[in-house]
C-alpha cells in the first residue's frame, strides 16, 4: 500500500524543469532555443546530467549525447524513461523536456520513499528528437538504425552539415554509431508528453494513451526558375518559382480529401527564396515539405500524388524541379500489452484516459524498434506546441506524472 500511495513532488519538478529552461530562453520572444547540438543544448545536457549525479544515479552521456542516469541493479537489462531536451526554434516550455524531468523525478520519489526497482531503470534525456537533421537522432541512435553515410548526409534546414556542427563544439560525429543499445538490453520505454493538441483538452480528459504513432516524410523540394525585373518581364512569360509553390500548396487540400485520412497532414513550414528582393522575381524557391499520417499506404499514396503535382506545376511555370528525402520515419503501432497496462494504473488511480493515435512524432516510436515502448499524454492548453505559448496545466502534469511514478515502480518491480 506505502508503494501504491507514492506521489511526485510537484514542486520538486517545477524547479527542475524551470532550470532545464534556463538554457535558450529567448526573453524577447519568450521561446526557448535549444537547437540539436548548439550550445545551448550541450550545456542543457551536462546540466542535466549533474542533477543525476547529485541524486547518486549512475551517470553517463554516449556518443550521440543522449544523458543517462541508471537507478537499481548495474549491468542487467533495464526500464528506460524519458524524452528529449532539445527544441525547436522559439519552441515551448514543456514539449519533450518536461518527459525528461518527470522520468528523473520519479525516480527521486523512488529513492525518497526507498523504493528499490529489480529491475533497473534508466532516466533517458535523448537528444536532436526534432529533427533539426532530420530524424530522431538520438533515439535512432540507440535503437542502431544511422549509418555512417546518414552521418555523412546529414545537414539542417540551413545547409549546416551534421559533421561539421558537432566538430565545432569538440564532438565526434562518428562517435553516434557506438550508442547503439544490444538486443534484450532495454526491457521497456516509457514516455511522457504534452499531448501537443486539443483532443485531451477538449474532452476533459487528464490522461491521453497513445497507441500508435503517426509516420513523417521529410521532403526537401526545389523549384528553379528565372530570376528577373519584376517591372519589365511580363506575367505570361516569367518562370517564377514562388507561383509554382504557391500553387503546389493550394493543392494539398484537395490532395488530402481524396486520398488522405482524418490524420492526414502536409505542411510546408520552411521556405527559401532566392534572390529574395523586392523587386526580382523569384529564380528559386527551397522548401521543406512534411507529410504524416497513421498509415505508409495512406504516406505512400499522398507522397506519389504530392510529387506528380509538384511536376505538373514545375511544367507548367517553365521550372526545374528537384526533390530529396531528408527522412522516412514509418507509422508505428506502440505495444498493445504495455498500454493496456497503463490504462489499467490510470483506472487504478482514478484517472479517466481515452486510447489515441499521435500526430507528432515521438522517441517511443523509435524505440518500440527496440523494446515495447509506451506513451503517455497530458492536455496542452489550446492545442499549442512547437510556440512559445505552449502550455499544460501543473495539475494535469502531477496526473500525468503520478501515472508514470506508478507504472515504473509496476515495471520495475520495485520493493521496499
Amino acid at each position: 500500500m506505502q508503494r501504491l500511495n507514492a506521489s511526485i513532488n510537484l514542486d520538486r519538478l517545477k524547479s527542475l524543469l524551470d532550470g532545464v529552461n534556463r538554457f535558450g530562453f529567448d526573453p524577447k520572444t519568450g521561446g526557448y532555443n535549444r537547437l540539436g547540438f548548439s550550445k545551448s543544448d550541450i550545456d542543457c545536457r551536462s546540466w542535466f546530467a549533474g542533477q543525476m549525479r547529485e541524486d547518486g544515479l549512475t551517470v553517463w552521456i554516449d556518443g550521440a549525447l543522449n544523458v543517462f542516469g541508471r537507478y537499481g541493479p548495474e549491468d542487467a537489462p533495464c526500464i528506460m524513461a524519458g524524452s528529449h531536451l532539445d527544441t525547436v526554434a522559439d519552441g515551448g516550455a514543456f514539449d519533450g523536456s518536461l518527459g525528461a524531468c518527470v522520468a528523473l523525478e520519479c525516480v527521486r520519489t523512488m529513492k525518497e520513499a526507498g523504493l528499490e526497482p529489480a529491475t533497473a531503470i534508466e532516466v533517458a534525456a535523448t537528444s536532436e528528437e526534432e529533427g533539426r537533421f532530420g530524424g530522431m537522432l538520438g533515439s535512432q541512435a540507440i535503437t542502431g538504425v544511422l549509418t555512417a553515410n546518414w552521418i555523412d548526409s546529414a545537414a539542417d534546414a540551413s545547409g549546416h552539415r551534421l559533421t561539421e556542427v558537432m566538430a565545432a563544439e569538440g564532438l565526434d560525429p562518428y562517435a553516434i554509431l557506438g550508442a547503439a543499445r544490444p538486443e534484450g538490453s532495454v526491457k521497456a520505454f516509457l514516455e511522457l508528453h504534452i499531448e501537443q493538441g486539443p483532443v485531451l483538452e477538449n474532452e476533459g480528459l487528464p490522461i491521453g494513451i497513445a497507441d500508435r504513432v503517426s509516420g513523417v516524410c521529410y521532403l526537401e523540394m526545389t523549384m528553379r526558375g528565372v530570376a528577373n525585373h519584376s517591372g519589365t518581364t511580363p506575367m505570361h512569360l516569367r518562370a517564377d518559382a514562388f507561383a509554382g509553390l504557391s500553387e503546389l500548396a493550394q493543392t494539398i487540400p484537395a490532395l488530402i480529401a481524396e486520398d488522405g485520412t482524418d490524420q492526414s497532414r502536409i505542411t510546408i513550414g520552411h521556405v527559401t527564396l532566392s534572390p529574395n528582393q523586392p523587386h526580382t522575381i523569384p529564380g528559386t524557391a527551397q522548401f521543406s515539405v512534411i507529410l504524416r499520417d497513421t498509415s505508409e499506404t495512406v504516406m505512400r499514396t499522398l507522397r506519389k500524388r504530392l510529387e506528380e503535382n509538384a511536376h505538373e506545376i514545375a511544367a507548367k511555370h517553365g521550372l526545374a524541379l528537384q526533390t530529396a528525402e531528408r527522412s522516412w520515419l514509418p507509422p508505428v503501432p506502440l505495444d498493445p500489452a504495455l498500454a493496456d497496462r497503463l490504462e489499467t494504473l490510470a483506472a487504478n488511480a482514478g484517472l479517466p484516459a481515452c486510447r489515441m493515435p499521435s500526430g507528432a512524432g515521438h522517441d517511443a516510436q523509435t524505440m518500440q524498434m527496440l523494446c515495447p515502448a509506451g506513451l503517455i499524454f497530458v492536455p496542452s492548453r489550446g492545442g499549442i506546441s512547437h510556440a512559445p505559448g505552449e502550455f499544460s496545466a501543473w495539475p494535469d502534469i502531477e496526473k500525468g506524472a503520478n501515472l508514470m511514478l506508478h507504472a515504473l515502480i509496476d515495471l520495475s518491480g520495485a520493493r521496499m
